[in-house]
């Protein structure tokens, strides 16, 4: 019995260096399980789209495929586009079986590779010292979702001992740039921020810029291809993988 296909499911973007994050993060996936089909996919933007990655693993022989939402937070793309996706995909293909599994999310595991891409960015601008940290998001109208990534910087900031502030960079505020001046007037001076986005693109790029021109010490690439995430996506696969299993 064929084990299920993969599909990891980003959102897309204009910008190259998304869609080139992600297949590196895809590939780590596949270099922890080379067993199985596994693909990246887009909901827009950038190739292949979803409905093409689909047609490939049908035209292979595959019935099964488990989809796995490359998104931090449960917001529209993840309770709207994503299943209007998986339906018209069924659709097109009866008996096809198609399971979407929980978003990646933000798991506390991601702090790690946090830290690890911050220490880069300290390292590049030659930072030894910090007060102050600011948690730069992607931000959306959905306030829970906003909430989730509020809780990741309130750990975050624990684990640090020192104050963090989260930032989004759309739909609401405050923005990168406001939390860093909301820092330094209260005299600090040392406040770096890390990019919570799974990879490059106009959101994060601009979250940087308004940053750096607040005064920002140093900005961390977004969290890339590291393996912690790549054992989030095979750990939703598994998840995704039994439930289709009949009972």
């Amino acid at each position: 019995m064929t084990a299920p296909a993969l599909v990891a499911l980003a959102h897309g973007s204009r910008d190259p260096r998304s869609a080139e994050t992600i297949g590196a993060l895809v590939d780590e996936v596949r270099s922890t399980r080379p067993d199985l089909r596994i693909e990246k996919a887009f909901l827009e933007l950038s190739k292949p789209s979803f409905q093409t990655v689909v047609d490939r693993l049908v035209r292979a022989g595959h019935d099964e495929i488990v989809v796995v939402p490359l998104l931090l937070t449960r917001a529209h793309h993840a309770t709207v586009d994503v299943p209007a996706a998986i339906e018209a995909a069924m659709q097109r293909h009866p008996g096809l079986k198609v399971r979407a599994t929980d978003v990646l999310g933000l798991e506390t595991s991601f702090l790690e590779v946090l830290d690890v891409r911050l220490r880069e960015a300290l390292r590049r601008s030659r930072v030894r010292e910090l007060d102050a940290l600011v948690l730069a998001a992607a931000g959306t109208s959905d306030a829970l979702a906003n909430q989730s990534v509020a809780r990741m910087a309130r750990l975050w900031g624990t684990h640090h001992k020192l104050p963090v502030t989260a930032a989004f960079a759309s739909a609401a505020p405050p923005a990168a740039g406001e939390a860093v001046r909301a820092f330094r007037a209260e005299g600090r001076r040392h406040i770096a921020v890390a990019s919570l986005f799974l990879a490059p693109g106009f959101l994060p790029d601009r979250a940087a810029e308004l940053a750096l021109e607040a005064g920002a010490v140093a900005v961390s690439e977004p969290l890339g291809a590291h393996p912690e995430i790549a054992r989030t996506i095979l750990a939703r696969y598994a998840v995704g993988a039994v439930e289709l299993v009949p009972v």
